[in-house]
C-alpha cells in the first residue's frame, strides 16, 4: 500500500505540488537525516517574513546521533506524543520570544510568525523527500527547565522530522490516521465576502 499516495489530496484548484505532498505522518523511519538537509530546513525558517522583521522564533534541536540529547528532548513531549515521535531521527522544539527586542513591548504576531517559520521549514523538508509532524503536545515547563529557556521566551511546539516509515509499526488508532485520506473543508466554509459565513464570490 502506498500510504503516501493515499494522503495526497485532490485539490479543487491548482496548487504547488509541495502543498499536495505535505502531510504529517506518525510513522517515521529511523534513517538519519543528513546534516546538510537539516541546515537547509532551518535556513528556510530563517528567511520567513515576520512582523517588523523581529524573527521571534528559536529552535532547540536534537538528533539520534546524540542519544542523550535526544532522550532529553523526547521527555519534553507529552506521553502520547513520545509513543510515536521517538521513532523519528530528529526532534526540535519551536520557541517564541514574546516581546520585541527593541523596546520590550508585547509582540502580538510572535506565535503567528513562529508558525510561518515552521511551515517554511516543513515545505523545505517536503522538497527534500522528508516529512515533518508538528505537535502542540509538549511540556513547556520541562522544556524551560531542561534547556534553560529564558523567561521572555515561550516553548510552544515540537516537530518530528525524518523519512516516512511503515504505518504497520504503529498502534491501531495511529495507523488508521496514517493510511486514511486527509479531509479538507471547502473554500466556501472559510473564505468569506460581504459578511461572516457568506462565501466570497471570488471562490466561484
Amino acid at each position: 500500500m502506498d500510504h503516501d499516495a493515499i494522503k495526497r489530496p485532490r485539490p479543487d484548484r491548482p496548487i504547488h505540488d509541495l502543498h499536495a505532498r505535505r502531510w504529517s505522518p506518525y510513522a517515521f523511519d529511523d534513517r538519519p537525516v543528513a546534516e546538510d538537509d537539516l541546515r537547509s530546513l532551518f535556513e528556510a525558517a530563517r528567511w520567513t517574513a515576520s512582523s517588523y522583521n523581529e524573527q521571534p522564533w528559536a529552535y532547540i534541536v536534537a538528533t539520534k546521533a546524540d542519544p542523550e540529547a535526544f532522550a532529553k528532548m523526547l521527555a519534553c513531549l507529552v506521553e502520547a506524543n513520545q509513543a510515536w515521535a521517538g521513532a523519528a531521527p530528529v526532534l526540535t522544539i519551536g520557541c517564541v520570544r514574546k516581546t520585541f527586542r527593541k523596546d520590550g513591548k508585547p509582540n502580538a504576531a510572535a506565535e503567528h510568525d513562529l508558525g510561518a517559520a515552521s511551515f517554511a521549514l516543513t515545505l523545505e523538508a517536503v522538497s527534500r523527500g522528508l516529512y515533518v509532524h508538528q505537535m502542540i503536545g509538549i511540556l513547556p515547563d520541562k522544556v524551560r527547565e531542561t534547556f534553560g529557556v529564558p523567561d521572555d521566551v515561550a516553548p510552544l511546539t515540537a516537530l518530528a522530522i525524518g523519512h516516512l516509515g511503515d504505518p504497520s509499526t504503529l498502534p491501531e488508532n495511529l495507523r488508521t490516521r496514517d493510511v486514511t485520506p486527509k479531509p479538507r473543508r471547502p473554500l466556501a466554509e472559510f473564505v468569506f465576502g460581504d459578511a461572516w459565513g457568506h462565501a466570497s464570490p471570488l471562490i466561484g
